[in-house]
């Protein structure tokens, strides 16, 4: 299988450089276009490099729009997910198998406002009961992804990226209503339930 690296910069919209948010593994960048023959045919592959994870993705170019493959986010919609986090708590009285995997499913959609409803949903201030292990695991994921998308739309660290966040987490009004109608409520199990309630 011979692969040739391409000297073309540009595949639909997408060139090489530029960082992309890929649905399933977050922010990344393109660092070539190659072409492979495989089985006598010609494929234009996109290599995106996910430096955090360690990995390296190769994109056959026209499977781009079925991945859900984006450009990063602009300015306004970063400026909207940080005032979705800002938002009041939406949480369902379901089970909590169904729910986390809804957070699952917003997660890896690689959308920005859905992301940022998982990390507001899931967000546990210092005054809050603890975090299940699963909700913990959830809200970093969706913390990381945010954070991440922020940091390369803002040229920024992570690290400025995160914090930014928190500080929009913390603004929230509603949250400390939550807060302590959830110190309030003595069963562990219905914390959730009372946030909802005082929402």
């Amino acid at each position: 299988m011979a692969t040739t690296a391409k000297k073309a910069a540009q595949r639909q919209g997408f060139k090489t450089g530029e960082h992309i948010v890929y649905p399933a593994h977050g922010v990344g960048q393109i660092t070539a276009i190659e072409e492979q023959n495989v089985a006598g045919f010609s494929l234009e592959l996109l290599v995106i490099s996910f430096e955090q994870d360690k990995m390296t993705l190769r994109v056959p170019v026209a499977k781009i729009p079925s991945v859900g493959m984006r450009k990063l986010s602009d300015a306004a919609t970063v400026k909207k997910a940080l005032e979705t986090v800002r938002g009041r708590p939406r949480v369902k009285r379901t089970m909590w198998s169904r729910r986390a995997q809804e957070y699952e499913a917003k997660i890896n959609s690689g959308d920005l406002i859905s992301i940022a409803e998982v990390v507001r949903d899931l967000y546990r201030s210092d005054s809050q009961p603890e975090q299940s292990y699963s909700e913990r695991q959830l809200y970093e994921a969706a913390l990381d992804r945010m954070s991440r998308e922020i940091a390369a739309v803002n040229k920024t660290s992570e690290t400025e990226a995160v914090r930014q966040i928190e500080q929009n987490l913390a603004k929230s009004e509603s949250r400390k209503a939550a807060a302590a109608a959830a110190a309030a409520e003595t069963d562990g199990e219905d914390d959730e339930d009372a946030q909802e309630e005082a929402a």
